[in-house]
Protein backbone atom coordinates (compact mmCIF):
# COMPACT_ATOMS: atom_id res chain seq x y z
CA UNK A 1 0.00 0.00 0.00
CA UNK A 2 1.07 3.29 -0.66
CA UNK A 3 2.41 5.78 2.60
CA UNK A 4 1.91 8.58 1.55
CA UNK A 5 0.90 11.41 -1.42
CA UNK A 6 3.67 13.25 -3.52
CA UNK A 7 3.32 16.19 -1.14
CA UNK A 8 4.02 14.09 1.78
CA UNK A 9 0.59 14.27 3.03
CA UNK A 10 -1.19 10.54 3.70
CA UNK A 11 -2.23 9.23 0.69
CA UNK A 12 -6.08 8.31 0.26
CA UNK A 13 -5.36 4.08 1.21
CA UNK A 14 -3.44 5.03 4.18
CA UNK A 15 -6.31 7.45 5.75
CA UNK A 16 -8.63 4.72 4.53
CA UNK A 17 -6.60 2.27 5.97
CA UNK A 18 -6.39 4.19 9.38
CA UNK A 19 -10.04 5.11 9.63
CA UNK A 20 -11.07 1.04 9.37
CA UNK A 21 -8.49 0.09 11.84
CA UNK A 22 -9.98 -1.32 14.79
CA UNK A 23 -8.94 -4.32 17.18
CA UNK A 24 -9.66 -8.34 15.58
CA UNK A 25 -12.19 -8.44 18.71
CA UNK A 26 -14.28 -5.55 18.36
CA UNK A 27 -17.11 -4.31 16.21
CA UNK A 28 -16.43 -0.56 14.84
CA UNK A 29 -19.58 1.78 14.55
CA UNK A 30 -21.14 4.32 11.57
CA UNK A 31 -20.83 6.92 14.75
CA UNK A 32 -17.05 5.97 15.13
CA UNK A 33 -16.05 5.68 11.74
CA UNK A 34 -17.70 9.19 11.01
CA UNK A 35 -15.39 10.91 14.10
CA UNK A 36 -12.01 9.45 12.46
CA UNK A 37 -12.41 10.26 8.87
CA UNK A 38 -10.07 13.40 9.22
CA UNK A 39 -9.44 16.12 6.89
CA UNK A 40 -10.60 13.82 3.86
CA UNK A 41 -14.50 14.51 5.36
CA UNK A 42 -17.45 13.63 3.97
CA UNK A 43 -15.70 12.02 1.06
CA UNK A 44 -14.00 9.70 2.77
CA UNK A 45 -17.21 8.54 4.86
CA UNK A 46 -18.64 8.21 1.42
CA UNK A 47 -15.92 5.60 0.28
CA UNK A 48 -16.50 3.82 3.40
CA UNK A 49 -20.41 3.10 3.21
CA UNK A 50 -20.15 2.38 -0.55
CA UNK A 51 -17.44 -0.16 0.01
CA UNK A 52 -19.69 -3.76 0.75
CA UNK A 53 -21.48 -3.12 -2.45
CA UNK A 54 -19.40 -1.40 -4.88
CA UNK A 55 -16.57 -4.14 -3.86
CA UNK A 56 -17.49 -8.29 -3.55
CA UNK A 57 -17.46 -7.79 -0.07
CA UNK A 58 -20.09 -10.05 1.06
CA UNK A 59 -22.24 -7.72 3.80
CA UNK A 60 -26.10 -8.89 4.56
CA UNK A 61 -28.35 -6.71 5.95
CA UNK A 62 -25.76 -3.39 5.50
CA UNK A 63 -27.43 -2.01 2.32
CA UNK A 64 -30.40 0.11 4.05
CA UNK A 65 -28.59 1.46 7.14
CA UNK A 66 -25.13 2.32 4.82
CA UNK A 67 -27.78 3.29 2.11
CA UNK A 68 -29.78 5.85 4.90
CA UNK A 69 -26.52 7.56 6.28
CA UNK A 70 -25.23 8.08 2.34
CA UNK A 71 -28.51 9.93 1.79
CA UNK A 72 -28.48 12.08 5.18
CA UNK A 73 -24.61 12.62 3.97
CA UNK A 74 -25.68 13.27 0.35
CA UNK A 75 -28.80 16.42 1.89
CA UNK A 76 -25.92 18.02 4.48
CA UNK A 77 -23.81 18.15 1.39
CA UNK A 78 -26.64 20.22 -0.53
CA UNK A 79 -26.87 22.03 2.11
CA UNK A 80 -23.15 23.40 2.73
CA UNK A 81 -22.95 21.64 5.90
CA UNK A 82 -19.15 21.44 6.96
CA UNK A 83 -19.37 19.04 9.80
CA UNK A 84 -21.56 15.68 9.81
CA UNK A 85 -24.36 14.77 11.84
CA UNK A 86 -26.30 11.51 12.02
CA UNK A 87 -28.90 10.58 14.14
CA UNK A 88 -28.42 8.22 17.38
CA UNK A 89 -29.97 5.37 15.26
CA UNK A 90 -27.33 5.18 12.91
CA UNK A 91 -24.45 6.24 14.66
CA UNK A 92 -24.61 3.23 16.83
CA UNK A 93 -24.84 0.56 13.71
CA UNK A 94 -22.08 -1.79 14.27
CA UNK A 95 -19.73 -2.96 11.45
CA UNK A 96 -18.23 -6.35 12.48
CA UNK A 97 -14.33 -5.94 12.58
CA UNK A 98 -14.10 -8.92 10.02
CA UNK A 99 -15.94 -6.81 7.98
CA UNK A 100 -14.04 -3.54 8.34
CA UNK A 101 -10.78 -5.78 7.12
CA UNK A 102 -12.96 -7.05 3.94
CA UNK A 103 -13.77 -3.52 3.22
CA UNK A 104 -9.72 -2.14 4.05
CA UNK A 105 -8.45 -5.24 1.99
CA UNK A 106 -10.68 -4.40 -1.14
CA UNK A 107 -9.98 -0.64 -1.01
CA UNK A 108 -6.64 -1.09 -0.72
CA UNK A 109 -6.46 -3.17 -4.54
CA UNK A 110 -8.43 -0.71 -6.28
CA UNK A 111 -6.20 1.88 -4.63
CA UNK A 112 -2.90 0.41 -5.23
CA UNK A 113 -3.71 -0.05 -9.03
CA UNK A 114 -5.25 3.50 -9.66
CA UNK A 115 -4.18 6.26 -6.83
CA UNK A 116 -1.70 7.46 -8.92
CA UNK A 117 -4.43 8.30 -11.17
CA UNK A 118 -5.77 10.25 -8.82
CA UNK A 119 -5.06 13.72 -8.29
CA UNK A 120 -6.79 17.57 -7.66
CA UNK A 121 -7.66 18.75 -11.22
CA UNK A 122 -10.81 19.91 -12.64
CA UNK A 123 -11.52 22.10 -9.42
CA UNK A 124 -15.24 22.69 -10.03
CA UNK A 125 -15.51 19.68 -7.68
CA UNK A 126 -14.69 21.91 -4.64
CA UNK A 127 -17.13 24.61 -5.86
CA UNK A 128 -20.58 25.19 -3.58
CA UNK A 129 -22.30 24.53 -7.34
CA UNK A 130 -19.99 20.89 -7.92
CA UNK A 131 -20.83 19.85 -4.13
CA UNK A 132 -24.57 20.84 -4.67
CA UNK A 133 -24.70 18.56 -8.43
CA UNK A 134 -22.00 15.74 -6.20
CA UNK A 135 -24.39 15.51 -3.83
CA UNK A 136 -27.94 15.31 -5.61
CA UNK A 137 -26.62 12.13 -7.92
CA UNK A 138 -25.45 10.70 -4.71
CA UNK A 139 -28.69 11.33 -2.83
CA UNK A 140 -30.04 9.45 -6.23
CA UNK A 141 -27.84 6.70 -6.11
CA UNK A 142 -28.45 6.27 -2.26
CA UNK A 143 -31.95 5.91 -2.98
CA UNK A 144 -31.45 2.75 -5.31
CA UNK A 145 -29.65 1.17 -2.75
CA UNK A 146 -32.19 1.90 0.01
CA UNK A 147 -34.85 0.47 -1.96
CA UNK A 148 -36.10 -3.29 -2.45
CA UNK A 149 -35.77 -3.13 -6.05
CA UNK A 150 -34.62 -7.02 -6.73
CA UNK A 151 -31.67 -6.55 -8.63
CA UNK A 152 -27.60 -5.95 -7.39
CA UNK A 153 -27.08 -2.20 -5.79
CA UNK A 154 -23.05 -2.66 -7.38
CA UNK A 155 -23.82 0.14 -9.94
CA UNK A 156 -25.40 3.06 -7.79
CA UNK A 157 -22.63 1.62 -5.12
CA UNK A 158 -19.90 2.11 -7.27
CA UNK A 159 -20.59 6.19 -8.46
CA UNK A 160 -20.71 6.80 -4.85
CA UNK A 161 -17.62 5.12 -3.86
CA UNK A 162 -15.95 7.04 -6.92
CA UNK A 163 -17.81 10.33 -6.33
CA UNK A 164 -16.47 9.48 -2.43
CA UNK A 165 -12.64 9.62 -3.92
CA UNK A 166 -13.45 12.58 -6.38
CA UNK A 167 -14.45 14.91 -3.08
CA UNK A 168 -11.86 13.65 -0.93
CA UNK A 169 -9.15 14.12 -3.56
CA UNK A 170 -10.38 17.05 -5.81
CA UNK A 171 -10.72 14.96 -8.52
CA UNK A 172 -13.18 16.59 -11.09
CA UNK A 173 -12.21 14.26 -13.56
CA UNK A 174 -13.02 11.21 -11.59
CA UNK A 175 -16.16 12.91 -11.01
CA UNK A 176 -17.44 13.35 -14.24
CA UNK A 177 -17.00 9.24 -14.53
CA UNK A 178 -18.73 8.88 -11.60
CA UNK A 179 -21.66 11.14 -13.38
CA UNK A 180 -21.24 9.12 -16.12
CA UNK A 181 -22.02 5.74 -14.67
CA UNK A 182 -24.67 7.09 -12.65
CA UNK A 183 -26.55 7.58 -15.99
CA UNK A 184 -26.32 4.22 -16.55
CA UNK A 185 -27.29 2.94 -13.83
CA UNK A 186 -30.43 4.82 -13.47
CA UNK A 187 -31.14 4.07 -17.09
CA UNK A 188 -30.87 0.17 -15.88
CA UNK A 189 -33.44 0.59 -13.13
CA UNK A 190 -35.60 2.47 -15.25
CA UNK A 191 -35.43 -0.27 -17.59
CA UNK A 192 -36.14 -2.78 -15.01
CA UNK A 193 -39.24 -1.09 -13.37
CA UNK A 194 -40.55 -1.29 -17.15
CA UNK A 195 -40.31 -4.57 -17.24
CA UNK A 196 -41.72 -5.59 -13.84
CA UNK A 197 -45.09 -2.86 -15.10
CA UNK A 198 -45.14 -4.67 -18.30
CA UNK A 199 -43.86 -7.79 -18.52
CA UNK A 200 -44.20 -9.00 -14.71
CA UNK A 201 -41.59 -10.47 -12.13
CA UNK A 202 -40.31 -13.36 -14.35
CA UNK A 203 -38.58 -11.06 -17.05
CA UNK A 204 -37.11 -8.78 -14.01
CA UNK A 205 -35.95 -12.17 -12.12
CA UNK A 206 -34.41 -13.42 -15.72
CA UNK A 207 -32.51 -9.79 -16.15
CA UNK A 208 -31.22 -10.19 -12.12
CA UNK A 209 -30.21 -13.22 -13.24
CA UNK A 210 -27.94 -11.76 -15.92
CA UNK A 211 -26.63 -9.21 -14.52
CA UNK A 212 -25.92 -11.07 -11.68
CA UNK A 213 -23.92 -13.29 -13.58
CA UNK A 214 -21.88 -10.55 -15.14
CA UNK A 215 -21.18 -8.56 -12.12
CA UNK A 216 -20.91 -11.15 -9.60
CA UNK A 217 -22.48 -9.48 -7.03
CA UNK A 218 -25.97 -9.76 -5.16
CA UNK A 219 -27.76 -7.00 -3.29
CA UNK A 220 -26.82 -7.49 0.21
Amino acid sequence: MQTESKDGQASLAQVLQSALQHPEDENQSIGHLSRGIGDKGFGLLLVILSLPSAFPVPAPGYSTPFGIAIMLIALQILSGRHSLWLPQRIQKVKIPASLCQRMASAAAKFLNATEHWIKPRHRWIASRTGHAALATVVAIMASLMILPIPLTNTFPAIVIFLIGIGLAEEDGLLALLAFAVGVLAVLLYSYIIYLFITEGPEAVNQMKEWIKGSLGGTKP
